[in-house]
């Protein structure tokens, strides 16, 4: 399944073979992937077609067992995508199934890698390549800003909750500490939740849209954040 290069060196005629192998190595990583998902579903190749049709991209029984078998000479990123939503599995898993294959080779003419890295380089989280895409970042950073002050907000109501009711003064007095920990990561919170609004919208993108219960928390601000420094988002 994993295909290595020699460390002993090679000709130019050995690297112009490895480019398609390493298609083959592609396309046979994910068919193996399908039969061993679709397997473990205790489906046939045409129960796997018909859900295929279901979902409203066909891909017929004969393609699946060609594919499977390897005698399918093409792959299309959109069969990927449907077969993954068939088997209820993300379509990275297809093409990089992490604790089933110790590793892969993420390109030609490189030597393999860890199976876990070479998904974290496809969807971006790998930030030791050289790639540089801010967008993808601070749509990352939104998100897990909106995780944190939403998480906090709720950690700061239980604490309140606990301190009305508690039993007796240290339980009380507890609570309240917890409750203005929790006050404080919603605050450092909203503010990140905002820079990073403020550097997409300087991008001139719309940011996303917030969730309805921290929506009006966010556009009450009157003042603009500091967008000055994105080192930490």
């Amino acid at each position: 399944m994993t295909q290595r290069r020699s460390h002993h060196g090679s000709s130019k005629a050995d690297d112009e073979d490895d480019v398609p192998e390493w298609v083959d190595q592609v396309m046979a990583t994910v068919a193996t992937e399908v039969r061993r998902r679709r397997k473990e579903l205790g489906w046939s190749a045409q129960d796997l077609a018909d859900r295929c049709a279901e979902i409203g991209h066909p891909i017929p029984r004969n393609v699946i067992a060609n594919m499977e078998s390897g005698r399918r000479s093409n792959l299309p990123l959109v069969d990927v995508m449907v077969l993954a939503e068939a088997l209820n599995t993300p379509p990275i898993c297809l093409l990089y199934p992490v604790g089933y294959i110790e590793d892969v080779q993420r390109l030609p003419l490189q030597d393999s890698t860890s199976t876990l890295d070479a998904l974290r380089w496809f969807t971006g989280e790998e930030t030791d390549l050289g790639a540089d895409d801010d967008m993808l970042r601070y749509f990352r950073a939104h998100h897990a800003a909106q995780e944190r002050l939403r998480s906090a907000r709720r950690d700061e109501e239980y604490a309140r909750y606990h301190a009305q009711t508690a039993p007796n003064a240290d339980r009380k007095a507890e609570a309240l500490r917890s409750q203005a920990r929790a006050a404080e990561t919603a605050d450092d919170a909203e503010d990140r939740l905002r820079r990073v609004r403020a550097f997409i919208e300087e991008e001139g993108v719309t940011p996303p849209f917030l969730w309805p219960d921290l929506a009006h928390v966010i556009d009450s601000s009157g003042s603009d954040p500091e967008t000055s420094e994105e080192n930490d988002l």
